[in-house]
């Protein structure tokens, strides 16, 4: 049973990039969170459009054919595999998610396209469970995979270990393989504990906190970038043009970049 009372960080993402799978309880969320941080609206929508130009580029630079999505989301189009098929028809994508409505979505988009992309129910923690499932096995016989975690990393504690979480994917990849990462930073503390304080109350264990910049660069230890020798905030990492939208103010920021594993 979904619990529509509550807010979802999945559908409070939905509402903010205009999408109409949330709820008055979403919405009000939301409200609150602009008041802390006005910027999150255009904030999400950078967001996704970086995820856009990421697996763009992954698809037609590097070749990539294989997609795995940690924390994927409400289905918005375009979807990772519509933009890897703009390149190579038969591309391959499993989702991974763990909220109820997400997985229901996913699976009536997908129903059709069976053959190469699958939606999985695993919190993206258990890396074990996840590589163990014959959807994500199937992706790894020697092929490099692209592995997302766009946006969802701030949804887990520094007791799960992030940093750690990402080297373990990042391990169990073919080699020439790529992660491409965003998560919510902000070097102002005050801000940090805030917005930290109001996720957590709301949606529980579904939140982690909002990392500093440098702590975000972590994520990247051992990782070669591509495009910039560091982490960036996702607007400027190979933007369309220069009239790409970028934030009005940055109080918090999405820091990231796209990285191959070595």
């Amino acid at each position: 049973m979904i619990d529509v009372s509550k807010p979802s960080v999945a559908r409070m993402y939905d509402y903010l990039i205009d999408g109409t799978d949330n709820y008055p309880s979403d919405r009000e969320a939301c409200a609150k969170l602009l008041e802390m941080a006005p910027s999150t609206r255009e904030l999400a929508r950078i967001n996704r459009a970086f995820l856009v130009r990421a697996v763009r580029y992954l698809a037609r630079e590097a070749g990539i054919r294989r997609f795995l999505d940690h924390g994927s989301g409400l289905p918005t189009r375009p979807n990772v595999h519509q933009i890897a098929r703009e390149t190579h028809p038969q591309a391959r994508v499993v989702y991974v998610d763990n909220d109820p409505l997400v997985l229901a979505h996913g699976r009536v988009m997908l129903e059709e396209d069976l053959a190469t992309t699958a939606v999985i129910e695993a919190d993206f923690r258990n890396t074990d469970g996840i590589f163990a499932a014959p959807e994500v096995a199937g992706l790894l016989d020697g092929e490099p995979v692209a592995a997302l975690f766009v946006s969802v990393l701030h949804c887990i504690p520094d007791s799960d270990d992030p940093w750690e979480l990402v080297k373990d994917v990042a391990r169990r990849l073919p080699s020439g393989s790529y992660m491409v990462i965003s998560q919510l930073a902000s070097d102002d503390p005050v801000l940090r504990d805030e917005v930290t304080a109001f996720m957590s109350e709301i949606t529980g264990d579904r939140w982690g906190r909002v990392r500093s910049t440098q702590e975000v660069r972590r994520l990247f230890d051992g990782l070669e970038l591509v495009e910039h020798p560091q982490p960036v905030e996702v607007s400027t990492w190979r933007p369309d043009s220069d009239l790409f939208p970028r934030q009005q103010t940055q109080e918090w920021i999405e820091f990231g970049g796209v990285a191959r594993v070595p």
